[in-house]
């Protein structure tokens, strides 16, 4: 008993001390709270964009928005951010035309194979908004440049991946997508620049294009006939993430890694991982994150020089077992 009463009676003593000690602490941190507040807002953003993705769940598209946040803080910009959560175009569509009524200062967006697409652009541009399609374009409208990938040097590396993986000899099946949202043009260019490379090597032959479509023929379904009808197949390019993974699944699944060689797009988890096991022997990519940066650099360049290049060309990554690790530690360090 005696114990506490001392206890209580220093701290009888000392509350004025201990009671200025926590005032002193609590003006310290109000301080600081109110010195990093003035510096977040210490400058207006100079102008205000307006960013519209394909979706907001493919890590494709958080990508670009990392590389897009990157080059707004470089530049001291605020950026809006809208996409569907799954591809829909109409979805885009809505956006874009908040965008243009808005009055942004600026508008950087995925497009799809839809007129209305061009008929907003081009009403964006008679009000004096500058419009940066990204990943896909639309050469139809008055869009000021298109910031994405030669498809047709992505896919002479991708035929150079083949070429290294069977020694130049090989029978190849190619899977695309006919998915309506994807640009057909450039997936001609992909599969032109692939042949390009493939046709200058005579024991390199195609044999078949095949069209994957989500729920009705997909790249599983393509892959299983291949393997149980085209026996002469040794080699597929697929030229998209999700018909490289259902690819690589079906190759497990019939126990042909080793002799199915598959090249396919992207850099997903799963891709990586299978590439790092030897299932998938290598994967083109475009680079997103530069897309991101580009596309942002783009619309500066318009309103403060008056003048950008139309094609932005943000090249092209190439992933294969031999530069895994320093790809992936790339990777981390953006993240």
């Amino acid at each position: 008993m005696e114990f506490f009463k001392k206890i209580f009676f220093l701290i009888q003593k000392n509350i004025i001390f201990l009671l200025m000690i926590s005032i002193a602490c609590m003006s310290i941190f109000l301080y600081f709270l109110q010195k990093e507040e003035r510096s977040i807002f210490a400058s207006k953003p100079k102008y205000h964009y307006y960013f519209i993705g394909q979706n907001s769940v493919d890590p494709f598209w958080k990508e670009v928005r990392l590389g897009i946040e990157s080059a707004a803080k470089h530049y001291n910009v605020a950026v809006e951010f809208n996409a569907p959560r799954f591809n829909n175009p109409q979805e885009e569509l809505r956006y874009l035309d908040i965008a243009v009524v808005s009055n942004v200062d600026g508008i950087i967006t995925h497009v799809s194979n839809d007129e209305s697409f061009t008929e907003l652009i081009n009403e964006a541009y008679h009000k004096g908004i500058p419009v940066i399609t990204i990943e896909n374009d639309d050469k139809n409208s008055n869009r000021n440049a298109f910031v994405g990938t030669n498809s047709f040097l992505l896919g002479k590396e991708a035929a150079k991946l083949m070429i290294k993986a069977t020694g130049g000899k090989a029978n190849i099946a190619i899977i695309v997508s006919n998915d309506y949202e994807l640009d057909t043009a450039s997936q001609n260019l992909k599969i032109n620049g692939f042949l390009s490379m493939i046709n200058s090597y005579p024991d390199m032959k195609t044999t078949k294009v095949y069209t994957s479509k989500m729920g009705i023929l997909s790249a599983e379904e393509i892959t299983q006939s291949i393997i149980i009808n085209e026996k002469e197949v040794n080699g597929i390019f697929a030229t998209n993430s999700v018909d490289t993974l259902g690819a690589a699944q079906l190759i497990v699944d019939h126990n042909k890694v080793g002799s199915i060689t598959l090249v396919g797009y992207g850099d997903t988890k799963n891709i990586l991982r299978y590439i790092e096991k030897g299932i998938i022997f290598g994967a083109v990519m475009s680079d997103p994150f530069k897309m991101g940066y580009e596309s942002l650099k783009a619309l500066m360049d318009i309103k403060e020089k008056n003048n950008v290049s139309t094609f932005i060309d943000t090249g092209v990554k190439v992933i294969e077992k031999d530069n895994l690790i320093e790809y992936e530690k790339k990777a981390d360090s953006i993240e």
